[in-house]
């Protein structure tokens, strides 16, 4: 018999823990919640103060009956839930089905699963944080309010299956006003000239034109341009100017848990969804051979950037021994702390600095190693010296008119030697190195060309970029990005169309009916307003029913004047153009989870789907009768296949092109490389320069 039963959500953080605790503890998990709303009715007594009503969930009786067993046998029980609101909710429901006294120090928190970590722990227990447990019951409630009363609504007038919440209707919302401005934009046109300059001796580099007489220029058209070119009537040109400058660069902090989301989708090309289960094996423990199971990264689910003293001054330690004292920098620098941050914990950081990602590798996955050397490095650059760079900047003239050509170079390279962010914007910027150059010096122009661009429209949102979109908007918690993305594409809302966010028809018309009888829903200002209340009430200052009562009082008026008023929609299948092949009878195009595909319209009598194909226009190189069409895998990756299938298995991940290879008459394909499209023969060696 246990003397003491620790009860966590997850059996391989429960495995973990029981390893540091010893033999007077058994640990157990109760695999999530235990209780919650019931799936079937709306579960919330708007009469008496909003009560919820709580019931065991479905096929958790078993695991229920097995803690009640195990909880009669302990002289002691915690619970040892994650520490944020979720976990202190599962801490409150498992307190009150194994009528564990609340108010008792039965609850134990920890950012991290290490061995000094857990033992700290247990033994400053405390009582169960009502004011953070009010904070999830009134989202709870607030989100059934709203999800079991508009969404109802939508199947009657709309279509079965629909669903709205606060945070999903905004993340729509502004995926869809982005589609419309993108619709709207009109491109301006613009120009550039580039001049190749040679110095000498010989040495070239680059410079654009920047303006007349000193003063800057923006060119608009062709005959601005020209009249630019006029007044270059040789080759010569001298330098005027040369600005040197120092120039520092200071490292990124540590993640909180909406940048890990980022910049795992910029450099490791995870969805939100990936990152977070990731992150959630690396936090509750890795089975390291001879060290046993070991949790690798503190607790994942942060919006504070702040780093303990102790894992500061190890970083520290691991920096100065592998880089020198240079590269760290002193103690005292503090992390800042965002407006609407809780800093409930610390940022998002390896247990030991120690613990470098090399040594883990043969433990991890692929993908867990990758995203554990992400945030390893993020950490270590965090607590590294800025960069110095040298910038230089020179003017070259001929005449009135004036180039500018800029470069640096690093000078002292500081956390850049361990980590550099992404950019969503642009490729990571690349050093430019200029020859040595000095006022009076003559350069001769080897080539001159002007080139025309377009304004280009603000970009789709990617996952990474609508995840920042909504911190910034204090829309949402760092627990509920994933899950929200995750819901808008389940509903058919959006669709992923290389990677970037669009509307779904179907989202549109949703999007519309909540905006026009739900105004507040679909607001962002209204719905940070709300994650703003749900603070106050974790931190003591509001009740949760008064908050709940304010937004149900309008809220309640709206719903009988969208019951009322709200007129059904019939979403009409749209013809495909062509019959089905099994009946005859016309087919057309259905909005399903994945997106649109083509269906018989004698559904039920014939279920004939097909999925939509789009023809690039190139014959099929392995039989004679078939065409290449671009086709989508269950993972919704891109690929080129014969529409003769399954005839003809002919498969490829890059796209054909029309014409044949000049060396060896075989198939050409673009080839998607980091510098642009570069075209190759799949037989021979022919490759053409790439293209951006």
């Amino acid at each position: 018999m246990s003397d003491y039963l620790v009860i966590v959500e997850s059996p391989a953080k429960a495995k973990t823990i029981e390893k540091y605790l010893g033999k007077k503890y058994k640990v157990k998990a109760s695999m999530g919640h235990i209780r919650d709303l019931p799936k079937s009715q709306m579960g919330v007594d708007v009469e008496q103060n909003f009560e919820p009503k709580y019931i065991t969930i479905r096929g958790k009786g078993p695991v229920l009956k097995e803690l009640k067993t195990a909880a009669k046998k302990a002289k002691k029980i915690y619970l040892a839930a994650d520490p944020d609101r979720e976990g202190e909710a599962i801490a409150w429901h498992l307190a009150n089905s194994l009528d564990i006294d609340t108010a008792s120090n039965c609850r134990v928190v920890f950012n991290e699963i290490t061995k000094d970590a857990i033992k700290e722990s247990f033994k400053h227990p405390r009582p169960i944080d009502m004011d953070v447990v009010d904070a999830q019951q009134a989202r709870r409630v607030l989100d059934r309010l709203v999800g079991y009363n508009i969404s109802p609504l939508l199947w009657k007038k709309v279509k079965k299956g629909l669903s709205a919440g606060r945070v999903q209707s905004v993340a729509v919302r502004l995926i869809i006003e982005r589609e419309q401005e993108i619709k709207e934009f009109i491109p301006e046109e613009y120009w550039t000239i580039k001049a190749e300059f040679l110095t000498k001796n010989n040495k070239s580099f680059e410079g654009t034109f920047y303006g007349m007489d000193g003063k800057k220029i923006e060119l608009k058209s062709e005959s601005e341009v020209q009249s630019v070119l006029k007044k270059l009537e040789e080759n010569s040109f001298s330098v005027k100017n040369v600005t040197k400058k120092e120039r520092k660069r200071n490292p990124s902090p540590a993640f909180i848990t909406s940048s890990l989301q980022q910049e795992a989708a910029r450099k490791l090309n995870f969805r939100a969804k990936k990152t977070m289960m990731l992150a959630q094996q690396l936090y509750e423990g890795i089975d390291l051979g001879k060290e046993g199971t070991v949790g690798l990264i503190t607790y994942m689910r942060t919006d504070s950037t702040r780093i303990s003293d102790t894992a500061k001054q190890e970083t520290k330690e691991y920096i100065t021994s592998n880089f020198g004292k240079e590269f760290a920098i002193p103690m005292e620098k503090k992390e800042s702390k965002k407006a609407n941050a809780q800093d409930a914990h610390e940022a998002i950081r390896p247990t030991s600095t120690f613990r470098d990602p090399n040594s883990v590798k043969e433990f991890l996955s692929r993908d867990q190693f990758r995203l554990y050397k992400l945030i390893w490095e993020r950490l270590v650059a965090s607590l590294m010296s800025p960069a110095i760079l040298d910038t230089v900047s020179v003017d070259i003239v001929q005449g009135d008119v004036l180039f500018r050509s800029t470069g640096s170079t690093v000078k002292f390279p500081g956390f850049m030697k361990v980590y550099v962010e992404g950019n969503d914007d642009a490729d990571e910027e690349k050093e430019k190195m200029l020859p040595p150059l000095k006022v009076g010096d003559g350069v001769f122009s080897k080539d001159i060309t002007p080139k025309q661009h377009f304004t280009q429209p603000p970009p789709r949102y990617t996952e990474a970029r609508l995840v920042r979109t909504l911190e910034e908007l204090g829309i949402g918690r760092p627990s509920t990005y994933a899950p929200t993305l995750d819901t808008i594409q389940k509903r058919g809302y959006v669709a992923l169309d290389n990677k970037r966010f669009v509307p779904t028809e179907l989202g549109e018309i949703v999007c519309e009916l909540i905006l026009e009888f739900f105004p507040e829903i679909i607001n962002a200002e209204f719905t940070a307003d709300l994650e703003t209340n749900l603070d106050n009430i974790e931190e003591g200052k509001v009740n949760w029913v008064s908050i709940i009562d304010g937004f149900y009082h309008e809220f309640e008026k709206r719903l009988e004047k969208a019951e009322a008023e709200m007129q059904e929609i019939e979403i009409k299948d749209e013809p495909a153009g062509e019959d089905c092949d099994q009946c005859g009878h016309e087919m057309v195009y259905k909005m399903g989870r994945y997106g649109k595909f083509m269906a018989c319209s004698n559904f039920p009598d014939c279920r004939n789907t097909k999925a939509i194909v789009k023809e690039i226009g190139v014959p099929c190189p392995k039989c004679e009768n078939g065409n290449i069409v671009e086709r989508k895998s269950k993972k919704k990756r891109i690929f080129f296949g014969c529409d003769q299938y399954p005839t003809c298995d002919f498969l490829s991940w890059d796209k054909p092109i029309a014409r044949k290879c000049p060396k060896c008459e075989s198939l050409l394909v673009e080839k998607k490389l980091k510098k642009g499209i570069q075209v190759q023969c799949v037989e021979c060696d022919y490759k053409e320069e790439p293209q951006k």
